[in-house]
């Protein structure tokens, strides 16, 4: 069937003068409301104001404009049945053929800062998603689109089919609006649950981005979902991997951290070296030097741009991916020789995830992501447990450390240096085992552990841990505090000199 008339509602404009000429040119009638007529109007394109279609005007401000008989009977009827095509008659009905839509802004609206809940609700599209669903479900006659990259595809299937669509891309196009406002109603639920605790399902609504080569292992299919690839390009090499993804997640939370110009490798999700300097090829020896073995395979990120010196530094090793938010020609040209490197840049700063997800048998778990300051110098000093306080430099070495240990399995230990790790031991069961491990990777890699600070991500359940930290060098610590033996490992540690914090909260990480 020829589309005859459509009716155009949309809050992104873009493309849309082009797409009415196109239809214009097929003979179609144009009808349209408020700030989209006005675009038509101010381009010279013939349109129809929506209350002039109606005979009713729009009112309350423009909520009550296109929920009319005439625009729904319009969209909803079939035209194979007679009863329909008669009362469609009777009541003055006319066919509606194309609807082009898209909705307020909500998305946008609520991600800026200081938006309140009044301004929130104000862009909730009511009649927008109305429309949308009445012309996606009479599919069958009524083409709906709700993307203006699918303007051109519509305007060729019209000129292939003399002004009429297919019924398989109305089919596509029909799906593609279902999803589109069911994401549309979970972005609102989803704010308005923030606001108003309520004990609700939970939704979860996410595009496919990417068939994945295979899961976490080559028998296991995997595909990711989301908007990964808003914050990421990849410049070079191979597909990313469902591993790769997970390293590149933890990787670019751990630089986050981190204001100084910072370099971090990561294996298996775990930091083998975190290092912090001005020089970036001195922060990457720093980093290096932690674990020279682990690092092969794995992923560095760096929160500057990576130069040809630096460049020359790291391609000394064999690593998977390398993240940056830019890469020098030179430092490019240098990396881009490893066929399999993954050369990946940060577009835009990762968001705070409010919410963290994990699947686990006959559902998923929810909590609030781990997020503070507690690794503050400022709050640290007024934490001080032992009768000998920290010096300034072990308050610096703590605020290095304890940003690492959150990002390491636990049980996790990190001895670390007012800008570098010395030792990390990670995903033990026993804490005093991650201790151990800690100081033989140190003793392995040449490092002094004399002088430094140990991070634990929990409470030190007895004083052994304490104590073979102690015996190691380390002259500080950072810890939740918390332990039924307290009393006992605040004793040790004032009875070797150490200076210890307590932080009230640990950073477990399963």
């Amino acid at each position: 069937m020829k589309i005859q008339r459509a009716l155009l509602s949309v809050s992104d404009k873009s493309g849309l003068l082009d797409f009415a000429r196109g239809l214009v040119v097929h003979g179609v009638e144009l009808i349209s409301t408020g700030g989209t007529a006005k675009a038509l109007q101010a381009a010279s394109i013939p349109v129809t104001e929506v209350s002039d279609f109606t005979g009713f005007p729009e009112i309350m401000e423009g909520r009550v404009k296109t929920l009319h008989p005439k625009v729904h009977g319009s969209l909803l009827y079939r035209r194979d049945q007679e009863s329909h095509v008669a009362q469609a008659a009777e009541h003055g009905i006319l066919p509606i053929d194309l609807v082009c839509v898209n909705l307020y802004p909500f998305v946008e609206t609520v991600a800026k800062k200081g938006t309140t809940l009044e301004e929130a609700i104000e862009q909730i599209d009511i009649g927008g998603p109305s429309m949308i669903r009445s012309a996606a479900k009479n599919q069958q006659f009524v083409t709906v689109v709700v993307d203006p990259n699918d303007y051109t595809r519509i305007l060729e299937s019209m000129t292939e089919h003399q002004g009429a669509t297919t019924p398989e891309l109305r089919a596509r196009l029909a799906v593609k609006a279902f999803a589109m406002t069911a994401a549309y109603d979970h972005a609102i639920s989803s704010y308005l649950d923030g606001e108003v605790v309520t004990d609700t399902a939970l939704s979860l609504e996410f595009p496919q981005a990417s068939r994945l080569r295979y899961g976490e292992n080559p028998h296991q299919e995997a595909e990711l979902y989301g908007n990964f690839f808003d914050y990421f390009e990849k410049l070079h090499g191979k597909d990313l991997s469902f591993n790769n993804i997970l390293d590149i997640t933890a990787a670019t939370r751990l630089i986050a951290e981190f204001e100084r110009p910072t370099i971090a490798i990561l294996k298996h999700n775990n930091p083998c070296g975190v290092g912090s300097d001005e020089e970036l090829c001195a922060a990457w020896e720093k980093a290096f030097a932690t674990d020279r073995s682990a690092p092969f395979g794995g992923i560095i990120i760096v929160n500057r741009p990576i130069t040809e010196e630096l460049a020359r530094d790291i391609s000394e090793i064999f690593s998977e991916v390398i993240i940056a938010p830019e890469f020098q020609p030179e430092a490019r040209a240098l990396l881009q020789k490893k066929k399999n490197l993954r050369l990946m840049r940060l577009l835009q700063t990762i968001p705070l995830t409010p919410r963290d997800i994990r699947s686990v048998v006959g559902g998923v778990l929810v909590q609030d992501a781990d997020i503070d300051n507690d690794g503050k110098i400022g709050v640290m000093e007024h934490n001080v447990v032992t009768s000998r306080p920290p010096t300034r430099e072990e308050l610096e070495s703590m605020e290095f450390g304890w940003k690492v240990a959150k990002h390491v399995k636990s049980n996790a230990i990190v001895y670390a240096g007012r800008d570098r790790t010395l030792g990390i031991g990670a995903g033990q069961m026993s804490r005093v085992d991650a201790s151990r491990i800690a100081v033989w990777k140190a003793a392995e890699a040449g490092l002094s552990l004399k002088g430094s600070v140990v991070c634990s991500d929990a409470f030190f359940p007895f004083a052994d841990g304490l104590i073979a930290a102690a015996d190691a060098g380390a002259t500080a610590a950072i810890q939740p505090g918390g332990s039924l033996r307290d009393p006992e490992i605040i004793a040790a540690a004032d009875q070797r000199n150490m200076a210890m914090v307590f932080t009230g909260r640990r950073h477990f990480r399963h």
